[in-house]
Formats: C-alpha cells, structure tokens, sequence
C-alpha cells in the first residue's frame, strides 16, 4: 500500500540540527586538538546533540 504525502503536511519536528564540526569547535571556543578529537571521533559533520554531548572544554578561571 503507498500513501503520498503533501509537502505542506509535513512538519520539521523530527530533524536534528547538524554541524560541522569546525564551525562547531569555532563557535564554542575548543582549541585545535579538541576539534581534532572530535573530527577523529564523528567525522566532519554531526549532529548538535552528539557535538555537545562529546565536547569537553577546560575550565576558565578568573
């Protein structure tokens, strides 16, 4: 059985937001390696939910 959709009906609800993961590291400030580990990790796009999820910053103290 085939059912068709119109484009109109459909809603955006479901889609993740994917990033790059430079434009990512550049963002949020990650220095070179950290970019490095995360590009070895997830490759050069991922989502921003596995971005988040696997980026680690070092604290920055006053």
């Amino acid at each position: 059985m085939t059912t068709y959709l119109k484009t109109d009906e459909i809603d955006d609800k479901g889609l993740k937001k994917v990033w790059s993961v430079a434009e990512f590291a550049k963002r949020y400030r990650l220095d070179r390696e950290e970019e490095a580990r995360l590009f070895k990790l997830l490759g050069p796009f991922a989502s921003q939910q596995e971005l988040l999820m696997n980026a680690s910053r070092a604290p920055r103290f006053r």
